[in-house]
């Protein structure tokens, strides 16, 4: 089965059951770009529950812009606090530590692009989880496809719970309980090796 999807920050759980269950990704890089999505946004879980890392970019609502053409707003110190939050919210899992060399240097460092981040930090994920995978980018955009799977409604936050996943052990379920589809850096830091494990053994079923 091959999908379509769009590249996101860290993506979701939901997003990687889909990838690790095709045989061919297609990631849609021709689209234009819309605030409020998991394009430049993931959650985690923190101390207080569910937390939201966004991404600064330079964009306006009155011109319309390319995915690929959206800058990151760097004068902020964004990754800075990012990385930050993942240490608050993670230095105690079980595979923080595991993890840590291959993830940090993401947060020092410059991209110009969000696109390009999205794919570096994608890119070291898979690496993370020693997955192999046959992935290609569009050449424009298609509102209707064919002879692919449309997973690209997954970027779209409100919906994101499209079906239970099956619980795992998190940081701070004993004060909030288990929180879904959230970063697969929270299945990463709880989970370690068994993430591709768990993953391969769950089901999404598109829209």
């Amino acid at each position: 089965m091959s999908i379509l999807l769009h590249p996101t920050y860290f993506p979701s759980i939901a997003h990687f059951v889909a990838i690790v269950n095709s045989e061919q990704v297609v990631f849609e890089v021709d689209d234009n770009f819309v605030k409020q999505t998991y394009r430049n946004r993931t959650y985690i879980y923190g101390a207080n529950g569910k937390l939201a890392l966004n991404i600064p970019v330079i964009y306006t609502q009155k011109n319309r812009q390319k995915y690929k053409d959206v800058k990151i707003f760097n004068k902020e110190k964004w990754q800075s606090l990012h990385w930050k939050s993942l240490l608050s919210a993670y230095r105690t899992s079980p595979f923080f530590e595991y993890y840590e060399d291959e993830l940090q240097p993401l947060f020092e460092l410059k991209s110009d692009y969000i696109l390009d981040f999205n794919m570096t930090c994608f890119e070291v994920i898979c690496e993370c989880l020693q997955l192999e995978l046959n992935t290609s980018k569009t050449q424009v955009f298609q509102k209707t496809i064919e002879n692919k799977t449309d997973f690209r409604y997954l970027v779209n936050v409100k919906k994101e719970q499209i079906q239970p996943f099956e619980t795992y052990t998190q940081v701070f379920s004993n004060k909030h309980g288990f929180i879904p589809n959230l970063s697969i850096l929270d299945l990463l830091f709880n989970e370690g090796p068994n993430a591709l494990n768990y993953l391969e053994s769950q089901t999404l079923t598109p829209l």
